[in-house]
């Protein structure tokens, strides 16, 4: 027999390198921009606003005492905010706000738990972007839609409502 034969009855495949398609990696990093916006909002108000109240009104002591010490008020902030942060990452994989939207933080290479040194990467690329702005459109740029600090840090925010407990 022929090889047209062959290929039209089905025992040899025509083009074996066209009919396979290129299978892609399964990826980690499901969740929606809008998702992650509304979660980083939601800790903003759950862990932020309580610790500048603290740090404004009990520390330092007034909004005016504050306003001539930013610096140290922000530091005041900023430091328990991270570790604060942090360990909810570390150890949950999940912020009040993440968990509320049912995402979480995951390696973006395996899915796993990331390192404490990715999550304090993560923060400070976070806050970097935050006061730089600039770096916030970074996901508008990329297909992935990952952020600056999801780049960085290797990790990513994966949605979690559809898997089972």
């Amino acid at each position: 027999m022929s090889r047209w034969r062959d290929i039209k009855k089905g025992k040899i495949e025509q083009n074996p390198k066209k009919d396979k398609k290129i299978q892609k990696e399964p990826s980690f990093c499901d969740s929606t921009l809008t998702n992650r916006m509304k979660a980083f909002i939601t800790d903003s108000f759950m862990v932020m606003m309580p610790l500048m109240y603290l740090v404004s009104y009990i520390v330092i002591g007034s909004l005016e005492e504050f306003s001539q010490n930013k610096l140290m008020g922000w530091l005041y902030i900023l430091i328990p905010h991270f570790a604060i942060t942090v360990s909810f990452w570390y150890f949950k994989a999940q912020t009040p706000g993440l968990k509320a939207y049912e995402l979480s933080i995951v390696n973006s290479t395996t899915g796993g738990k990331p390192s404490v040194f990715a999550l304090i990467n993560r923060y400070i690329f976070t806050t970097i972007s935050m006061m730089l702005i600039l770096p916030l459109f970074v996901p508008y740029l990329n297909k992935e839609k990952k952020t600056l600090q999801d780049i960085v840090s290797s990790t990513c925010i994966k949605n979690t409502s559809n898997e089972t407990l």
